[in-house]
């Protein structure tokens, strides 16, 4: 009993281990959103935008920097202490600690900050945009995918009635009731619908790794959707009027939203530029000091005999010569004072202000000036042509979907049509008053108008949801 129970488990597992996952859409656009290298391309440009703040933040503190100088000379050479020439070698060093901070630059380090945070709102937008595309791009193939599975089981289900009306044809063929000739139509109505179903199992197929592949999904053999479930989802966007969707789209689109802060960009490079107008007015503050290790001569007095005397003049009048007393002093040769010691004993500091006025500079800040003015016209254009283009883009969305929807509504009626046409026929061949060329041309025709309706519903779903998304709801939470 024990052995049975393991038996059925392993078999459970093994079963749940072979089916495999179906994917959702919402699974598959959130796949997308992570692993799309668009999508990560537009989210280190989001990461850049973070240092260009850093930067910005970076000009208001006081700029800190500290340097040292070793060398050793051998020959005639300038004493560092002493600065006097000697000939010798000797050992020197010396460092600096200095600090600057500017003060006033006509206000480009707190229109840089400003610049840097436009910057990330303008990366944010799109990023977001970009994810939009994306989404609608695998909505796109994720319903192109419930197409051709919906197409296949038309097809599939069709041939199953054909199979069973070729084996009933048979049966009359063989009876005497038919004619040969209607055995033989329905069998090349049966191998065409075979071969319309190869050809749709490969769309499944293709469709399937196109999807896989946008998805960055190397197992293509195990990669399926749920394809049950999707269905038309109307938020009431349909009753809306084009203008309400049109300036909704201004509102929230992400293209306007880029378009505005590229004007407002291209207002603060204007901004910048200006700045190198003004003067510029730094602080600064430095420490330095210095050792050496050569020997140092010092003069001390002979304890012996501490005075010397030294002619110094002769008396012009008498010609007596007149004596001075000078101090005799001995050389005597030292050695370098401890290094901690020259430290203290050679620094010095240093202090200030610095005033740049900018005069004449071969017109590169008025060029500069003017360069980024006409950026700015240019942006502004652009934010315009950007508003046009989406109001075109926003009309043709409105006029697909309203399209779209009477396309979904004739080929309902169609349809409706077809299959009372094939089952009238149906009835006719089936007591012999139609032959089986009539009957199987009834029968492609429903199929035709089966397909048909599936095509008309998808893209209906499909713009629906691009309009929708036109109007401000975001892709993530749009309904199927």
């Amino acid at each position: 009993m024990k052995k049975s129970i393991l038996i059925v488990l392993v078999l459970i597992a093994v079963t749940s281990q072979a089916q495999v996952k179906k994917w959702t859409l919402k699974e598959c656009v959130a796949h997308a959103l992570e692993n799309n290298i668009s999508v990560k391309q537009s989210l280190l440009d989001l990461e850049l935008t973070d240092i260009e703040n850093l930067q910005a933040i970076g000009n208001f503190i006081p700029q800190v920097s500290m340097g040292a100088n070793v060398s050793e000379n051998t020959g005639l050479g300038f004493n560092p202490l002493t600065n006097n020439a000697q000939t010798t070698t000797f050992l020197s060093a010396s460092g600096r600690v200095s600090v600057g901070y500017t003060l006033f630059d006509g206000l480009r380090n707190f229109k840089e900050v400003q610049r840097a945070k436009i910057s990330k709102m303008a990366a944010q937008f799109r990023l977001t945009k970009m994810e939009d595309d994306i989404s609608l791009f695998v909505a796109n193939n994720y319903l192109q995918v419930i197409l051709n599975k919906a197409n296949l089981t038309v097809l599939t289900s069709q041939n199953t009635i054909t199979k069973d009306q070729l084996k009933r044809t048979q049966e009359l063929v063989d009876a005497g009731v038919l004619p040969e000739g209607d055995i033989l139509e329905i069998r090349a109505n049966d191998a065409s619908e075979r071969q319309a179903i190869v050809n749709a199992e490969n769309a499944v197929q293709v469709s399937l790794i196109s999807l896989a592949q946008l998805l960055m999904i190397k197992d293509y053999q195990n990669f399926d959707i749920e394809d049950e479930g999707y269905d038309i989802v109307d938020e009431g966007i349909s009753k809306k009027s084009v203008y309400d969707v049109v300036e909704s789209a201004k509102e929230n689109r992400a293209e306007i939203k880029i378009a505005e802060q590229n004007v407002e960009l291209a207002e603060k490079d204007v901004q910048i530029a200006k700045s190198a107008y003004y003067p510029t007015l730094q602080a600064f503050f430095g420490y330095d000091t210095r050792f050496s290790n050569s020997a140092a001569f010092i003069q001390d007095i002979d304890p012996n005999n501490p005075v010397i005397l030294r002619e110094i003049g002769v008396v012009e009048d008498t010609g007596q010569t007149v004596i001075g007393e000078f101090p005799n002093t001995l050389t005597r040769k030292v050695g370098a004072d401890p290094f901690i010691d020259q430290l203290s004993q050679n620094d010095g500091i240093s202090y200030g202000f610095s005033l740049n006025i900018p005069i004449l500079n071969g017109f590169s800040v008025k060029s500069n000036v003017k360069r980024n003015q006409i950026n700015l016209e240019r942006s502004k254009n652009q934010l315009e042509q950007a508003q046009l283009d989406l109001e075109s883009t926003v009309y043709q969305a409105y006029v697909d979907a309203k399209g779209a929807f009477k396309s979904y509504e004739a080929a309902q009626s169609a349809l409706e049509s077809q299959e009372l046409a094939y089952n009238y026929a149906k009835e006719r061949y089936d007591v012999g008053f139609t032959n089986a060329f009539e009957f199987s041309q009834s029968k492609v025709k429903f199929d035709n108008a089966q397909i048909e309706l599936n095509r008309a519903k998808y893209d209906y779903i499909f713009k629906l949801k691009v309009l929708e998304l036109y109007f401000g709801i975001p892709a993530m939470e749009l309904k199927f």
